[in-house]
Parts: C-alpha cells; sequence; structure tokens
C-alpha cells in the first residue's frame, strides 16, 4: 500500500469516508474545509492510496501554559505555543495498519518545522478514553487542565507530547 499524505484540496471528495464515529466524519465532511479554506483556523492532512481517503487529520496553532506542562518542565512562566491535533480519524476498513501512528509522526514533523522556524514546544492531544492508551504508546502523556477545557461530555483527556523527547531525524 502506497500512502500519499497531502493538505485538504477544496475538490476533494470527502463524502464517502466513514471512520464509525459519527462526530468525526460529519466534522471531515462539513467542516473541514470551511475551518481550513474560510476560517484559517486549522488544516487537515488527509492519507490517501490514490484517491482514496484512509484517515485525516485536523492541525492547529495553539498555546499551552507553563504550569499545565507534565512533570514539571521548567519554562517560562507566559503561554508556550504547540501544535493541536484537533481531530484524527482512520478509515473503517483500514485500522490496525499504522495509519493513525502515520498520521501522527507527520503532524510531529509540523511541529518540529514550526520549532525550527516560529517556535513550538511539543503536541497535544484531546484524546478520548478509548484513544488514551495509543497516544501514550506514542509518548503523549496526561495534562491535568483544570479550567478553560472543552465543554465535551465525556470530557477527553488532554495528553502532550515535548518535542525534546522525540529523536531528530537527519
Amino acid at each position: 500500500m502506497t500512502v500519499e499524505i497531502r493538505a485538504l484540496r477544496a475538490d476533494d471528495d470527502r463524502s464517502r469516508f466513514t471512520s464509525g464515529d459519527d462526530a468525526l466524519d460529519l466534522y471531515f465532511r462539513r467542516y473541514a474545509g470551511q475551518n481550513q479554506f474560510r476560517h484559517h483556523v486549522g488544516v487537515t492532512y488527509l492519507a490517501l492510496e490514490g484517491e482514496r481517503i484512509l484517515a485525516f487529520a485536523t492541525v492547529a496553532a495553539a498555546s499551552l501554559d507553563a504550569d499545565d506542562l507534565p512533570n514539571g518542565r521548567k519554562m517560562p512562566p507566559y503561554p508556550l505555543p504547540i501544535l493541536r491535533v484537533a481531530r484524527l480519524a482512520v478509515a473503517e476498513g483500514y485500522r490496525g495498519r499504522g495509519l493513525g501512528r502515520s498520521m501522527l509522526r507527520f503532524v510531529v514533523e509540523l511541529a518540529e518545522k514550526m520549532r525550527d522556524e516560529l517556535g513550538c514546544v511539543g503536541v497535544v492531544v484531546d484524546a478520548k478514553a478509548a484513544a488514551v492508551d495509543f497516544y501514550a504508546c506514542l509518548g503523549f502523556t496526561e495534562v491535568d487542565v483544570e479550567e478553560g477545557g472543552p465543554r465535551i461530555v465525556p470530557r477527553p483527556q488532554m495528553m502532550f507530547l515535548p518535542l525534546g523527547a522525540v529523536p531528530r531525524r537527519r
């Protein structure tokens, strides 16, 4: 399977993508394009085999208070630049093939470029309960945030991957 990862284009057919999660599918079909092309609040990247969309990840620049970083990491006392994974989904029938990991590796590479060009200390995800172990296996650690979190029930677990923990590619 040859997979290409690239940014969403306005003419990509998102109508047939199904992840099995109605909320993620609705977001991808209806709002990913609006958020990228009209509102400019995030960019969605696709994993494709030919024209078939196998997975997607939406990312956005964000910030995190230094006090919220896990493990008492010493950082300046002001909001720190991060790259947030707003949405990530793999199509039904394609799970277990490493596409989720590939999308996250791509996101980490974006964060590394952001670090080198603009500043970025890490990647944040809001993991659903069923995905916490997946992210933990990839080096993400839980972040305890008491205020200002998403108003979603059940509330996702914020998890952080410091770029310093990711080996640099040569």
